[in-house]
This record gives structure tokens, C-alpha cells and sequence, in this order.
């Protein structure tokens, strides 16, 4: 999926500047087109590809914590996001549905399509973080690290 939409994103740019320059005869819908592919392949990609580990975080009293201190910064985490994922998630499935008396303005596509994406992306996480909470409530390793779930680490 991911590829293909970053082909589509790729092709549609692609034809923008030879349409543009060569035939000096820009196209308007080719713009969209990369903000609509940009947008889903960001969700899709976050949802399904980026692992949670891939993130950019903030976790300088993270890593000089020992494993179960790490257990519970983890714990609180994926609460905090599946409160904030969970929480907004109707409020945002309501906006996408509403959506649907609106459409793009070049290629005339219905914007809860191209923002059904989101509604996705959030299920995906909610998922996510609700499995990754009941995993490290059953006292596994935040990191993988099995062999330190339970406090025999090189930490304590």
C-alpha cells in the first residue's frame, strides 16, 4: 500500500513538472493528488509500518531506569496514548463521516475518503497500545528484552 502510493505520489509529481515546464501548461489536480497520497501513505505508514521503537522520543530518565521502572514508564505511556487515541476517537470518526458533503476541489473526491485515513491510523494505535498495555501488565519486557522482564537485568 505504501508503495504504491508513494509511486502514486512520485508519477503524479513527476507529470506536474513536465507539464509545467515542458509544455508550460500546468495541471492543478496533480497537487492534490501528492497532498492526498502524502497524507494517506503518513497514516498508513504510521499505523501499520512504523514500529514503536522507530518514534522519536524523549526517554532520558526512560533508559536510566531498571526494567521494572521501565515497565511501568511504558505502562503509563501506552495508557496516556490509548486515553488521548480513545478519547478523540469518536469525536474524530464523527468529523470524517461529516465529511462526506464536501469534496476536493480539483479531482472532486469526497473528503471523508481521503480522510477516512485517520479513522484507520487511530483504530491502528488503539490496537496497538491496548495489546502493548496487557502485554506489559503480564509483566513482559517493554524493550523485547525477555530475559529482563522480570527484574534479573544488569540493572538491579
Amino acid at each position: 500500500m505504501a508503495v504504491g502510493l508513494l509511486t502514486a505520489m512520485f508519477l503524479s509529481f513527476v507529470l506536474q513538472i513536465f507539464f509545467r515546464y515542458v509544455l508550460n501548461h500546468p495541471l492543478g489536480w496533480t497537487l492534490e493528488a501528492c497532498l492526498m497520497t502524502w497524507l494517506w501513505v503518513v497514516f498508513w505508514g504510521s499505523a501499520f509500518l512504523v514500529d514503536d521503537r522507530d518514534h522519536v522520543k524523549f526517554d532520558m530518565f526512560y533508559l536510566s531506569a531498571g526494567p521494572r521502572l521501565r515497565r511501568v514508564f511504558a505502562l503509563i505511556s501506552a495508557l496516556a496514548v490509548l486515553a488521548g487515541f480513545g478519547g478523540s476517537f469518536p469525536g474524530s470518526l464523527d468529523y470524517v463521516t461529516f465529511m462526506k458533503i464536501e469534496t476536493s476541489s480539483t479531482l472532486g473526491i469526497r473528503l471523508d475518503y481521503v480522510f477516512s485515513v485517520y479513522v484507520i491510523f487511530a483504530a491502528a494505535i488503539v490496537v496497538r497500545y491496548g495489546l502493548r498495555a496487557v502485554r506489559l501488565i503480564r509483566g513482559r519486557d517493554p524493550d523485547g528484552n525477555e530475559e529482563h522482564a522480570h527484574g534479573l537485568g544488569p540493572y538491579e
